[in-house]
């Protein structure tokens, strides 16, 4: 079954009360349609995510991502600030898949790094406390963060 009707199977199950949680099935062809993606982009204004991200994408024999330079400063004024970056460089990239990071809501609620294909959907996601309360660099906690999501979904480290 292909990742898409995978999708809709989930829907169907759902709108007849018969969902009962996420298979093995499900969670085989969310890593199958990530792994087929050509072209990852990671926009922000400078490449220090991006390098951070691509260090752990190499760790688990995933693709590298490539920068999208853009200002995303603007994003902050939105409620959800990580997923209007990701929204954002769907509406001007032709790519496969966002990885973006940035804040999770309001100031002080800490950040999201989100990874959506380029219909949008939500594929991954993992949070990270303010940086008051953890103290990492920048970099380091964007590591955290993407290997946390994509250790969620069964991804494992090559070795």
């Amino acid at each position: 079954m292909s990742f898409n009707e995978i999708i809709q199977n989930a829907y169907q199950e759902s709108i007849q009360d018969e969902r009962f949680g996420d298979t093995e099935d499900e969670l085989i062809a969310l890593r199958n349609h990530i792994r087929s993606c050509k072209k990852i982009v990671v926009p922000n204004k400078n490449t220090i995510k991006t390098s951070a991200i691509n260090e752990v994408l190499t760790k688990f024999n995933l693709p590298s991502a490539e920068h999208m330079c853009i200002h995303t400063n603007f994003a902050d004024l939105s409620r959800t600030p990580a997923i209007t970056k990701a929204l954002l460089a769907l509406d001007i990239c032709n790519c496969d898949l966002v990885i973006a990071r940035g804040r999770l809501g309001v100031p002080g609620s800490g950040s999201l790094l989100v990874i959506m294909d380029n219909k949008g959907r939500v594929l991954s996601a993992a949070t990270s406390p303010s940086h008051v309360l953890h103290g990492k660099k920048v970099e380091d906690a964007v590591k955290d963060e993407i290997t946390q999501a994509l250790l969620r979904i069964g991804f494992s480290v090559v070795k």
